[in-house]
């Protein structure tokens, strides 16, 4: 198979789809990738390094999603990339397609077959692919929230940690999932007084055996959340309904309660945000505030550590990237059932309920096309 590594171009995502030990794995198994001048620079991964593994260099774009037969990206397209993409082409990404009808309708016009990593997932109902980046996404919600509440920068003004004699910040966590754990340790390891609010009691006790002593859980619903949030200084939404809009847990009327200064970090704005007042940011320009209440929503958290994100996420996806490439989407899919619920697209119809209940669009059975 041919395989287009493009250049990411939306802004400041410095990550790249495929490490250049993941291209010699692919090139070991007689298959051809091209990658696009730069694309791994902003990861630390030169041109060099590709070529000495055997990928081919490719000065544009425009050449890179010409040639290929399978496109492996971090992010989902953007509008300037929508027009390059070819009907039957395979493209192997993050994808988020709930939260932004317009690159859904793109790909439905370009009768592209799109595999979103956000929705490969194993019979135990795990994400494999999206966990990588949940991972870094919770780690950096807290790193990113502590630095905001920082007062030059419109914070409360709050160390994490407190210091003897002085209480901590209080860090409230809405959502128990991969992202609120990794929140929740790096905030219990600054120190933090933190909560963690989940629907589902065998995961809080989970939670409560494997926590230090500074996280607490507590029951998610809308009286918990009105009255945690009128003493928390950070707030961390974690809420993940998979390949769906994420409910909003946090409404515009909510923020008056809230101390001014008070910090949101909103790591669900890829499926739409779980606060109301969410809007996704970009790393150039991250916060902006309403009531007195600073919001991060960021939607390319992990791109501004594009090294360790960019080894995280190829890890997890070139098993399946070799699988596919192969096999052929079909096949593998037939053969690996962690891939079926990663079709959305395919020629035109959308594959995935979750999608096209979103939009009120028609939905087509996946089972169609793998019959």
């Amino acid at each position: 198979m041919i395989i287009g590594v493009p250049k990411e171009i939306k802004n400041n995502e410095n990550r790249v789809a495929l490490t250049p030990a993941g291209a010699k794995e692919l090139i070991k198994r007689g298959h051809t990738v091209y990658v696009q001048h730069t694309a791994g620079d902003g990861s630390g991964f030169p041109d060099a390094e590709y070529e000495l593994a055997g990928a081919k260099i490719l000065p544009t774009i425009e050449a890179t999603y010409q040639i290929a037969e399978m496109i492996m990206k971090v992010k989902e397209p953007i509008e300037s990339e929508y027009k390059l993409i070819k009907e039957g082409q395979l493209l192997f990404t993050y994808f988020h397609f709930a939260s932004y009808e317009p690159l859904t309708n793109a790909m439905i016009e370009s009768k592209a077959t799109c595999l979103a990593y956000e929705t490969v997932e194993k019979t135990d109902r795990s994400l494999p692919l999206l966990v990588p980046m949940s991972e870094v996404a919770g780690r950096m919600a807290i790193q990113k929230g502590a630095n905001y509440l920082e007062k030059p920068l419109k914070g409360r003004g709050i160390l994490l940690g407190g210091v003897p004699g002085v209480l901590p910040a209080k860090v409230l966590i809405l959502g128990g999932g991969i992202v609120g754990t990794q929140a929740a340790w790096m905030a219990a390891g600054l120190g933090a007084d933190v909560t963690i609010m989940d629907v589902s009691l065998p995961r809080m006790r989970y939670l409560a055996d494997v926590m230090p002593a500074n996280v607490k859980t507590m029951m998610s619903n809308e009286y918990n959340v009105r009255t945690l949030i009128k003493d928390a200084d950070l707030i961390v939404g974690a809420v993940l309904i998979p390949g769906a809009k994420a409910p909003h847990l946090i409404t515009r009327d909510m923020l008056k309660d809230m101390k001014p200064g008070t910090v949101l970090v909103d790591v669900a704005v890829d499926q739409g945000g779980c606060i109301e007042t969410c809007r996704p940011t970009t790393h150039e320009n991250p916060t902006y505030i309403i009531d007195d209440v600073v919001h991060y929503c960021v939607a390319n958290m992990p791109g501004a550590v594009p090294y360790t994100s960019t080894l995280a996420l190829t890890n997890a996806t070139l098993p399946y990237a070799i699988q596919l490439a192969d096999k052929g989407w079909k096949k593998a899919a037939q053969d690996n059932a962690d891939l079926v619920p990663g079709l959305n697209v395919i020629n035109g119809d959308v594959v995935y309920q979750a999608v096209a209940e979103a939009f009120n669009l028609p939905y087509t059975p996946v089972e169609k096309y793998l019959a």
